[in-house]
């Protein structure tokens, strides 16, 4: 009994050495989200962001071995904010051109939530999502995230085009707007994602 004691007593100790850690990482992510919004990531220095957490450079990157790493992170919970909206799309009862069109109209929205920091990332955005192609964990992640949009279940998808093409075809009209959004001077995104949105879904209909 003494030795299941001693075998057992570790444990907690060890679940607040986790929970701290947890509460450095977010530390770290919050200060530099806020330094983001303000002057965006690239001008952001490390030594800027272990100030605002107040944290040594060292627990940094104990934590991220590069700034790159961090906004990797960073762009990465945009995403899957992003596409939480798409599982919600899924649930509903819409057809997939109804889920289609709604998504690309809630598009600009959710870039608006972002912050501006937002355009700095849409880039790392979309290289994330192409790394997370490559990762088995996490494979087709954009892929498969679209794809969900299009899932039929009354025959209300065309039929002369299998599900894989239409959903790359999402997924082109996808990167075509955020991309044209981060590199052009006052492009027009919700008129274009709205317009992109009627467009696909009148494509993808049955």
């Amino acid at each position: 009994m003494d030795k299941s004691a001693t075998t057992l007593a570790p444990a907690p100790d060890l679940t607040r050495r986790e929970r701290r850690k947890r509460e450095v990482r977010e530390r770290i992510l919050d200060a530099a989200v806020e330094l983001f919004e303000g002057q965006g990531p690239q001008a952001t220095k490390v030594d800027e962001i272990c100030e605002l957490a107040d944290v040594a450079q060292k627990t940094f990157f104990n934590h991220f071995a590069t700034k790159q790493h961090l906004v990797s992170e960073i762009a990465t919970t945009f995403l899957g904010n992003l596409f939480a909206t798409v599982d919600e799309l899924r649930q509903g009862s819409g057809s997939p051109a109804e889920r289609l069109e709604t998504f690309f109209s809630m598009l600009p929205d959710r870039c608006e939530e972002a912050g501006p920091m937002h355009r700095e990332l849409v880039l790392e955005v979309i290289r994330v999502a192409h790394l997370q192609h490559a990762e088995p964990e996490q494979a087709r992640f954009l892929h498969d995230a679209f794809r969900s949009l299009l899932e039929d279940r009354r025959g209300q998808l065309r039929s002369d085009y299998n599900i894989e093409t239409l959903t790359e075809m999402v997924v082109g009209t996808f990167y075509v707007l955020m991309l044209n959004w981060v590199s052009l001077d006052d492009y027009p995104l919700r008129e274009r994602a709205q317009a992109a949105g009627k467009f696909l879904a009148a494509a993808v209909a049955g």
